[in-house]
């Protein structure tokens, strides 16, 4: 079985959140998913677990970070183009979100973007040649 990932994100508002997760791609999983919580599928191996800040509460004795003035984790995801880059950061806006929060990835091999969801936490999307990846000299200059 492939080791899998489940990101854990405190949120104000689940709905809203959920909604956004949705707009930009997740599918909501009902198994795990229940008034405090909601599980967003990306893919078979990644899940955004969105909490409220009540349920995140119960995991760790630590503040919870507002994720519009701080960052601690930045989070990438692969798409399988440059075009689906663009149409996953162009949902974010429409769903509550903020699209190009940090500047675009521009490489001859990758490409990427970045999207804000509503509680600010920030997504990066990126597709890559991994082909052509190491032999690209202008990585190491990034």
């Amino acid at each position: 079985m492939p080791k899998m990932i489940f990101v854990n994100l405190p949120v104000t508002d689940l709905n809203r959140a959920t909604a956004f997760y949705e707009a930009v791609g997740a599918v909501k999983n009902p198994q795990f998913s229940d008034e405090t919580a909601s599980c967003m599928v990306f893919s078979e191996t990644i899940f955004a677990m969105l909490l409220t800040h009540n349920k995140f509460r119960q995991f760790t004795p630590k503040p919870i970070a507002d994720a519009r003035t701080s960052n601690q984790v930045l989070f990438c995801l692969s798409a399988d183009s440059r075009s689906e880059v663009d149409d996953i950061v162009a949902k974010a806006p429409a769903a509550g979100g903020v699209a190009d929060p940090s500047p675009k990835d521009e490489y001859s091999f990758m490409y990427g973007r970045s999207f804000e969801d509503p509680d600010g936490h920030m997504w990066g999307v990126n597709w890559m040649d991994l082909g052509a990846a190491p032999l690209q000299p202008e990585m190491a200059n990034a």
